[in-house]
């Protein structure tokens, strides 16, 4: 299996169809071939070689779609790069896995000089973006109308696809080494098992592209003959004009997008009812959230996506119907057709359903290795069984429900609590648009549970008030001690909440690792 074979399938069976949309462009699948071969044989020219690391560095656009192919059919294997990061941790990834060949856009391109004094290594940058082309950069659509279309290098099979970088919130991140197999083994295994996007569909990337969720449901779009509509980043208002003005009918989500857009004005005033089906993950999804959600988006199937990086990336999936379920809608669903899915103690035994464990994941999906860590990918990996870090139970029905980070545990008086749980009890609550609950250290309980709560707008509630509400809902062990308020969270590119910026204020140098 190869990731340009959705490609090539569209290109034989409907050539003339819209195949991208990007503010003015749209592109047919032929014209978007003829692009990415040209593109492919100028890579080959600035000199990438059959495995050779390519990065990029942009926003979200038909540019990037492009390069996502181009790069494999010119043989080389893609490095997506956090556009969250900093220049340090960019030029980190480059040094780290060898590249040197780059691709930005407008929003990055002044990021080059750090760039080229941190990572020597990088010897060629290309420009994608709209402006006149910087000095010491190359132009890409300049690159593209001056080279002859090149026949696909057909990369399979284990065969590198990409390089992915994860774990940049503590220490050096990791790059996740992902092949031809494990990507497609995902997205077919994926889109068999559930239905969560729509066959011929028009998908909105909103998400941002450079994560691998984003990158799974544009591999799921093409290989179902779909369209996509891209906007640079997720804004309310733009979904909400992209959705109208191109019938979107599917999109990839995280909560914190999804809450913004149910919380919207203008989607409450807007027609969104093309919206078939919203896939979401990154993060569990608050009821409060979802019900809101779905007044503003009244067609759309909710399926939400379990997996990391490592997985390719997807291991379960709840599908829309176990929303309506109150008690599977905590749950993480299923696992899909094509992983192994065991909760396993710490000596790699599978424990009894209903107890508590580690999530562990089998399958072709999981990741070739950490690039140049032998030794994190043999603790990683044991055995087969990608150990995911993640603390979870399975019920009767095979349905997994993640109660926590394994690591982000709170001991307070001798009890175990699961941030989870507290936070989906706080979230229910009408005046919190956004909550995290961290341990923080007590020199009576030893931690104590604390909750970070963002209110929304125009509301109020006092500590005791969100206190009160929660001991309705979950053990009084469980419930916060203490509560502080912030204007907002700390988010990773992946919009996941980064519990250790959080803690460090409490913990100091001494602040568990953990994202």
């Amino acid at each position: 299996m190869y990731v340009t074979q959705g490609l090539h399938r569209a290109r034989q069976q409907d050539p003339d169809r819209v195949f991208t949309v990007c503010s003015e462009r749209r592109r047919t699948v032929a014209q978007s071939c003829d692009r990415i071969a040209r593109l492919a044989g100028a890579l080959r020219g600035l000199g990438v070689a059959d495995g050779d690391r390519v990065g990029i560095v942009a926003l979200n656009s038909d540019r990037y779609h492009e390069v996502l192919l181009a790069v494999p059919w010119a043989g080389g294997v893609i490095n997506p790069v956090n556009i969250r990061w900093s220049a340090t941790e960019i030029a980190y990834s480059f040094v780290d896995c060898g590249t040197d060949v780059v691709i930005v856009d407008d929003a990055f391109v002044g990021l080059v000089p750090a760039l080229r004094e941190q990572a020597p290594n990088l010897r060629t940058v290309v420009y994608c973006g709209d402006g006149d082309v910087p000095e010491g950069t190359l132009g890409y659509e300049e690159l593209i109308a001056a080279t002859a279309p090149v026949p696909d290098a057909m990369r399979h099979g284990d065969q590198l696809f990409g390089v992915f970088y994860t774990g940049g919130t503590t220490g050096h991140p990791k790059g996740v080494m992902l092949s031809h197999d494990n990507l497609m083994t995902s997205a077919l295994g994926s889109v068999a098992s559930v239905d969560l996007l729509t066959r011929g569909g028009v998908l909105l990337h909103a998400a941002p592209m450079f994560h691998l969720a984003d990158i799974a449901g544009w591999m799921m779009g093409t290989l179902l003959g779909g369209s996509h509509v891209f906007l640079p980043s997720f804004d309310p208002a733009a979904a909400v004009a992209a959705i109208v003005e191109h019938g979107v009918t599917d999109s990839l989500l995280v909560p914190t997008m999804i809450q913004m857009l149910a919380d919207s004005p203008v989607a409450a005033a807007a027609d969104l009812s093309s919206v078939q089906r919203l896939l979401y993950g990154a993060s569990p999804i608050s009821e409060a959230v979802l019900r809101r959600a779905r007044k503003v988006l009244p067609n759309a199937r909710f399926t939400q996506a379990y997996g990391m990086t490592e997985t390719a990336p997807i291991a379960t999936l709840l599908d829309w119907q176990a929303h309506d379920d109150a008690v599977l809608r905590r749950s993480c669903g299923r696992a899909v057709m094509h992983v192994d899915v065991q909760i396993l103690d710490p000596d790699g035994v599978e424990v009894p359903r209903g107890e508590v464990g580690e999530i562990c994941v089998r399958g072709d999906n999981v990741m070739v290795g950490y690039w140049n860590r032998p030794e994190a990918t043999a603790e990683a990996v044991r055995e087969g069984w990608m150990h995911t870090g993640d603390g979870g139970y399975m019920d009767e029905r095979g349905y997994v429900f993640v109660v926590d980070r394994i690591k982000d545990m709170i001991v307070t008086g001798g009890e175990n609590v699961y941030s989870a749980e507290v936070e989906n009890a706080l979230a229910k609550h009408p005046a919190v648009a956004q909550v995290a609950v961290i341990g923080v250290p007590d020199d009576r309980w030893g931690e104590r549970v604390h909750a970070v709560i963002v209110m929304k707008a125009g509301e109020d509630v006092s500590d005791d008030g969100l206190r009160d509400f929660t001991r309705t809902l979950i053990a009084g062990y469980k419930v916060p001690r203490s509560v502080s308020f912030v204007d907002a969270l700390p988010m990773s590119g992946a919009g996941k909440i980064l519990k250790r910026t959080l803690r460090e204020q409490y913990w100091g140098e001494d602040a568990r690792q953990v994202q």
